[in-house]
């Protein structure tokens, strides 16, 4: 960072974003087109391949390398009572992952797919949003800057998933600030969250977003001041996916509520994202349904850990097959 202000760079980066290679996504729609098959038989298929050809730049398109970044953070704002589950759980969810055993683990061998899980300081929770800032500008703009480097290494698809106890309270308060509402309009069961717990979410959420009121207009405020450091790591990855050319698959409801900062700030931003799967949480439906992102799959998957980004990423992967294999037919 070298300006005045943490953020100015990332502004920067926002403002000054590369196009798609449309002449890429021309290539495969047009390969399509002369395959010996009735026109659009393979409905979102063949959206999906000429996508990967548009934001990787090659036609047809290739997942060679394909990467699941789990990103892990903890929240003061669970000393609420807003999850039923202890805040300890994050780490052990990041151990389980490690040993192999997570069902991420599983999913990731069946589509043949790597995996990196980040633990950003989960011994140092965020502050309580409902009287503080979750991070000071510094600290969201490196964690921003750490989801950035996390991705580096060649791959050629990015599946962003998150893991964090009462992240979807955080999510809703991140998407009330975003898209106006207030926290009953919000929030969902998460973690398994009864009625009374839930009444508690949305109490939370309406107490952050009157305690830091017009500050939440500026979208990367609103990022550091109701959000965390699995959503910051989050925004920043897709920010470098992007200057990188490489696609990216966007899983559960805090990846969908990082994505809407991004998108608040340039709507042209998650261009190069697909969403991969909806979770039964409401306020995910709802954040889709603002940014306009179709999800590939609809499971029931509310587990976290980018399951759903692992799934969705085996029906890529048979997309640019699909693609790069019928492009050899129609040459032959």
């Amino acid at each position: 960072m070298t300006s005045a202000l943490p953020f100015d760079d990332f502004r920067d980066l926002l403002a000054n974003l590369p196009p798609a290679d449309e002449a890429a996504e021309a290539r495969v729609r047009t390969l399509f087109t002369k395959a010996d098959k009735p026109k659009a038989s393979l409905g979102r298929i063949e959206d999906i391949a000429a996508w990967l050809a548009a934001w990787s730049g090659r036609a047809p398109p290739a997942v060679n390398r394909p990467l699941v970044a789990i990103f892990a953070g903890n929240h003061g704002v669970t000393r609420h009572g807003i999850s039923p589950r202890a805040v300890a759980a994050t780490a052990s969810a990041v151990e389980f992952c490690a040993a192999g055993g997570a069902a991420i683990n599983q999913v990731c061998i069946a589509n043949d797919l790597g995996l990196k899980v980040f633990d950003l300081a989960l011994h140092i929770a965020t502050a309580d949003i409902t009287e503080d800032a979750a991070l000071d500008e510094r600290g969201c703009a490196a964690t921003m800057a750490f989801g950035m480097e996390a991705i580096a290494g060649g791959a050629d698809l990015i599946c962003l998933g998150d893991l964090g106890v009462g992240n979807s309270t955080v999510a809703a308060a991140l998407c009330a600030a975003l898209f106006g509402g207030s926290g009953g309009d919000w929030v969902g069961p998460g973690s398994g969250a009864d009625a009374a717990m839930q009444a508690r979410k949305a109490d939370v959420v309406d107490a952050a977003l009157a305690f830091h009121g017009a500050a939440l207009r500026d979208p990367l405020e609103a990022l550091r001041r109701v959000g965390g450091r699995e959503f910051a790591a989050i925004a920043g990855a897709i920010i470098a996916a992007r200057m990188q050319k490489i696609p990216v698959l966007l899983d559960g409801f805090a990846a969908t509520a990082a994505a809407a900062v991004l998108h608040a700030a340039n709507p042209a931003t998650l261009d190069h994202c697909l969403l991969a799967s909806l979770s039964p949480e409401p306020g995910q439906r709802l954040a889709a349904e603002r940014l306009g992102l179709i999800p590939l799959l609809d499971l029931g998957v509310s587990h976290g850990e980018g399951v759903g980004a692992a799934l969705a990423a085996g029906l890529v992967k048979a997309a640019a097959l699909t693609s790069s294999g019928m492009a050899a037919a129609v040459k032959a």
